[in-house]
């Protein structure tokens, strides 16, 4: 048979069932949800499903004021989507590689743009980023998740992690900062020499520094969905 035929094709590329739980990683770049029940996932991830499953937009005011006033304030980066029932469904985000966390009464920070799904006995709540509202159009915005269940989120390419240690502080850019350990509690600076040398209206002047103890994660990309306002 030749390698190149369509029954070589679907043998490579067919749907697998790993019998890994509620979260799998059907491609690496692919998130499969065995559904029973309900979980949250980014607005707009979906791309196939089977069974009976429904979906539902998150609803104005389904988490109460606070959250909603967030919301409006970060657009609809971090919208969200429920999906209930039955089967399998399959979800993907810009062709973006998925990283499967099982929380242990753990407490996670996540990029608004990068939280794929998470469990819906996940305690969540949006945090704003106000001290570069004026900064950055749009300000930065990120998800806290809390609690046991699983969590999906995204990275461009391969992710790194970098272990934040007293007296080792780490500093990153913005727009490729992907998460943090729930104990950190990041500060903004500037670097005006980097602003100057980088040229007008270069983000890498904002920076994320990280003290304490914990980690964060960063990805060999920037997201464009953040700009810097002015120079």
């Amino acid at each position: 048979m030749s390698k190149y035929s369509i029954n070589e094709f679907i043998k490579q590329t067919e749907q697998e069932d790993k019998g890994e739980g509620l979260f799998e990683l059907e491609t690496p770049r692919m998130l499969e949800v065995n559904l029973d029940g309900q979980v949250w996932a980014k607005a707009g991830s979906m791309v196939a499903y089977n069974g009976q499953i429904k979906f539902e937009r998150e609803g104005l005011l389904e988490h109460g004021w606070g959250k909603t006033f967030k919301k409006a304030l970060t657009g609809e980066g971090a919208a969200l989507m429920k999906a209930k029932g039955q089967g399998k469904m399959y979800l993907a985000d810009q062709g973006k590689k998925v990283i499967i966390l099982d929380l242990q009464d753990d407490i996670i920070f996540v990029n608004g743009n990068d939280l794929l799904a998470f469990e819906s006995n996940l305690r969540w709540d949006i945090k704003l980023m106000k001290r570069i509202a004026g900064m950055m159009a749009g300000g930065l915005f990120n998800v806290r998740c809390e609690g046991t269940g699983m969590i999906a989120i995204t990275s461009h390419y391969e992710p790194l992690t970098l272990r934040v240690t007293p007296g080792k502080p780490v500093i990153t850019d913005p727009n490729a900062t992907v998460a943090w350990s729930g104990q950190l509690q990041p500060e903004f600076q500037t670097d005006i020499t980097l602003k100057t040398f980088l040229g007008r209206g270069s983000g890498e002047s904002i920076q994320m520094r990280f003290e304490g103890e914990g980690f964060v994660v960063v990805q060999p990309f920037e997201e464009s969905y953040m700009k810097p306002t002015s120079s």
